[in-house]
């Protein structure tokens, strides 16, 4: 009997600030404009194929998951690549940070996902990677759960969504009409979060009010952030605009952030070290990133921060930049 085995891995995304573009009724068209950070962690997929009657069967080896989003994921790549309904397929979830805390969980498990089930049969790494953000961002868009993270993703490091849309489309699988940028340092990131989750990210996306508050701030931000080169020397720049955005969108002051922002701040303060990083609100979960304010001075007391956030019932994670580059 035939055995397939293939991996996939992708790290999580964060996003600082952002604007919803999603008016075109086709989905690949779909997105946002923004800014963010593309980590290191993120999930592992892998996947084993017998040949017999099509089926699939998810484990989760690190915590609960999602069934859906998977199955949606294995739906469409049926419709692309009908030999993927020749076998009974086992896939393996591993992740490395926790889901619905603003972390782009859901696009870095469609991805690592795709990919495994398209290496399984042997498809070229190129053409598996390509489809893959392609597929991981209808995914996205079929069932709300993101916006941008594929397109975010597909640059890698401290990216910039400069236009809206999945990075890859059509049956060649050209570029598609998304496009980011993103430029790649050694930068040490702590993910802080409270073990209650956020809301789900359709709770922002598809309500009226929201979307008009986000895409509003988002835009402003954007409009100098889209301009210029992207590189280290826009570091200061992105933190204020991130700082700006939570307050002009009024996010800061939902779902507790304004709270979680303050108790991140006095701890950070307890630990003398305010002169030297800053917390940032992850969007749309309830949770902080921790950055260094000078990339040169990037070698500050990470474990005096973890331990002290630790004590305060916070859990955290220290993390690094993806190099997608």
């Amino acid at each position: 009997m035939t055995v397939k085995l293939g991996r996939g891995a992708c790290g999580g995304h964060v996003t600082l600030f952002f604007a919803i573009m999603d008016k075109s009724k086709n989905i690949e068209e779909q997105g946002s404009f923004g800014a963010g950070f593309c980590l290191k962690n993120g999930v592992e997929a892998i996947t084993r194929g017998e040949e017999g009657d099509f089926n699939l069967k998810i484990n989760y080896l690190d915590g609960d998951g999602d069934d859906e989003l998977y199955e949606e994921v294995i739906k469409i790549l049926l419709d692309e690549i009908p030999e993927i309904g020749d076998y009974s397929w086992e896939l393996n979830i591993k992740m490395s940070l926790p889901v619905s805390q603003g972390f782009g969980m859901s696009g870095a498990g469609a991805i690592a996902a795709a990919s495994s089930f398209q290496r399984a049969l042997g498809i070229a790494h190129e053409e598996s990677r390509r489809r893959s953000y392609l597929v991981a961002h209808k995914v996205e868009r079929i069932r709300s759960t993101g916006l941008g993270d594929i397109t975010a993703l597909s640059a890698g490091g401290v990216e910039r969504r400069i236009a809206v849309g999945s990075p890859y489309s059509g049956e060649k699988l050209n570029s598609g009409p998304g496009k980011a940028e993103g430029w790649f340092e050694k930068i040490p990131l702590i993910l802080a979060w409270k073990s209650k989750t956020g809301k789900h990210t359709a709770n922002y996306i598809d309500n009226l009010e929201w979307k008009k508050k986000i895409t509003s701030s988002g835009r402003k931000a954007m409009k100098t952030i889209s301009k210029g080169n992207w590189d280290r020397s826009r570091w200061q720049e992105l933190i204020e605009s991130a700082e700006k955005f939570v307050i002009d969108s009024e996010l800061i002051m939902d779902s507790e952030r304004n709270e979680l922002l303050f108790e991140s701040n006095n701890l950070i303060k307890d630990c003398d070290l305010e002169g030297y990083v800053v917390s940032l609100l992850c969007m749309l979960g309830q949770s902080i990133v921790i950055v260094p304010k000078n990339l040169d001075l990037n070698n500050f007391e990470i474990d005096k921060i973890c331990n002290k956030f630790n004590a305060a019932g916070f859990e955290t994670i220290v993390t690094s930049l993806s190099n997608n580059l």
